[in-house]
This record gives structure tokens, sequence and C-alpha cells, in this order.
């Protein structure tokens, strides 16, 4: 995802605020830092070639991502090269799309009775249909575009290829520890759905967490990841108010477990070094009612962190340490 682009207009500048971190998390990123600096000694997984370098990477997620119907999607042969990235989400006027979102079963186990939404960022199919993906919707704040069709590797890999992948390793993960899982889409609909539907799926479900899976398309020399939590909002259609505590809770339990699982450190270019970044122009954030929480995994845009996005394994550890910041969130 990118901050260019319907609900990743450039954030203005800004101090941060530097809260303290819960417990949870001051315990868990000091260790897991460590681990990452053995893995920066012996190199990124799939190989990373050491050509990214910091010098030629301080332009910041902001202006990196410009979002482009002509981008390489999750598609085959001939698909357009993937664009910047935004929260994805969109009314729910697509074509040939369910009316509910898709979810499995629960199993027995210490999450039952509970209820996560998963919404994997962008759509596979939104470049094919960029009037719908344009069309500006009500963010609670202001209006924005609905979608936009995500970034991607420079070899093409798409974020909505990889959004996916990672939205259903999750889900398998849950459900084995008795969750209800349901996503806002599973490749199952022809573009979308926009930010705003995206947020009224896991406010109809009464979800107990909300988190929705991206990756980032800044400057080739930016790495790591961050979680997106929003910001106290109260205009319009939006208040965030009622979610902002247990948001933040969300997010800073998935960063902890997100770095000790997958060994990736915390963004090098936002957040300042914590891997947490308040957003308050997000629709898929703004108009939520539930705890709700974005995680961009990588920058895609990056050698090293490409070759992490595109190895299956490493795909795996990301639903990993995702899960396990929910499941840390549900249980307390």
């Amino acid at each position: 995802m990118s901050y260019v682009g319907p609900d990743f207009d450039p954030p203005q500048p800004r101090r941060f605020r530097r809260a303290p971190l819960t417990v949870a998390l001051a315990a868990l990123v000091p260790g897991a830092l460590l681990g990452w600096l053995v893995y920066e000694a012996v190199g990124a997984p799939g190989g990373g070639d050491g050509s990214d370098k910091a010098a030629g990477g301080t332009t910041s997620a902001s202006a990196s991502k410009k979002s482009s119907a002509s981008a390489s999607s999750a598609g085959g042969p001939g698909s357009p090269a993937a664009s910047a990235t935004d929260d994805g989400e969109k009314p729910g006027t697509s074509s040939s799309t369910p009316a509910s979102p898709t979810s499995g079963p629960a199993a027995s186990g210490p999450l039952r009775g509970k209820v996560v939404v998963i919404d994997p960022g962008h759509n596979s199919g939104n470049f094919q249909h960029t009037a719908d993906i344009n069309r500006k919707v009500n963010i609670g704040t202001n209006w924005k575009e609905c979608d936009t069709t995500g970034t991607s590797t420079n070899a093409g890999y798409t974020e909505a290829r990889f959004t996916l992948d990672v939205a259903r390793r999750l889900r398998t993960i849950l459900q084995k520890e008795g969750a209800t899982v349901k996503f806002t889409q599973d490749g199952d609909r022809s573009w979308g759905p926009c930010v705003d539907e995206r947020a009224r799926i896991g406010n109809r479900a009464h979800a107990d967490a909300v988190v929705s899976i991206h990756a980032d398309g800044s400057a080739a020399g930016n790495r790591g990841f961050h979680v997106i939590l929003p910001g106290a909002v109260h205009a319009g259609a939006a208040d965030t108010r009622p979610i902002v505590a247990s948001s933040r809770d969300l997010g800073e339990r998935i960063a902890g477990n997100f770095v000790r699982v997958t060994g990736s450190a915390p963004s090098n270019y936002v957040g300042d070094g914590t891997g947490l970044v308040t957003r308050e122009d997000l629709g898929g954030l703004n108009l939520s009612t539930v705890p709700k929480v974005f995680i961009e995994c990588a920058n895609m845009r990056g050698s090293k962190d490409a070759a992490l996005v595109t190895s299956d394994a490493w795909r795996q550890k990301a639903a990993r340490g995702i899960s396990e910041g929910i499941v840390s969130f549900l249980r307390g």
C-alpha cells in the first residue's frame, strides 16, 4: 500500500508523538531486534543482493507511490504494472460480487466465540475496473477514491496477490485457534470492495478485531514493516474515539509479534523506529466501529523486502506473526 491514492494522500508534516509502547511490545521488540542484527549480518532470505542502500532511499512512502491504472496486477501476462496502493476498499456496488464476506467455520479452541475480519488489501481485478475504483466514496471526513490497484515488486509480483495469500494463511491459523474468520474479499469478486464497504463488513460482523493486510511501495532503500493505527477522528460519519485505545493495543501486539516471528525490523522510513504510525485520513479506519489496524508487511519496491514477500516461507511467518498478535489481543 502506498501513501498516494484514495486513502493514501501524502501525510502532512507532523511531529511524532512518542507515546510509550505497551509492556508487551517493549518486552518483545528489543530481543527481536537483536535477532534482526544477526539477520542483517547474514543477509536477507531469498538472496537480497545488498544493492538497496539507505542513501538512495530517503524518500518517504508518501512521495514514492503514485496511483496508476496501468499497474501490474495479480493477473497473468499482459496485466498492467501495479500502481500505488491505498487501503483498497469499495462501496459494494461491484458487479457479480457476493453480498456478504466470505468466512470459514470455527473450530473448538481458545478463540471460540471470537470474530476476526481479515481485509486483504486491493483486488487483482482492480486494474480492469479503473472507472469503478476511481469513483469517490465518503470516508466520513471527506471523499476519496474507492480503491487503487496496489503496488508490486519490480518483477511484477503484485500486492493484491501477496495480501490474499497472507490472508488465507492467517485464516487457517486463526480457525485452528477456534476463531470465526470473515474476509472482505477472497478473490471472489471482480473488483473492490471500496474502502467504505470494507469498514462496514467489519462493523456488521461485530468483529472483535479487524486487520487489513498490505505491503508498501516506497523508495528502494526503504525497508521494514509498520502497523497503522486509527487516530482520534470525530467528523461527519466518522467517530473513532471509542476504538482508538483498543486498536492501539491490537497494533502494538501485532507489531511485537511480527518482529519476533519474521525477524523483520520496524520501518526505517516512517514510524520513528517504533513500527507504529497513526493516521487520520484512511477511510477503512475512520469508518470502523470495531478495533482495527492496517499492517504494511514490507516495502515491495526494495530488492531485499521483495525477496521476503515472494518467499513462501516468509509469507507463512508473516501470517503467523500477525496471528500471534491477534491471539494475544483477544486473550488479553
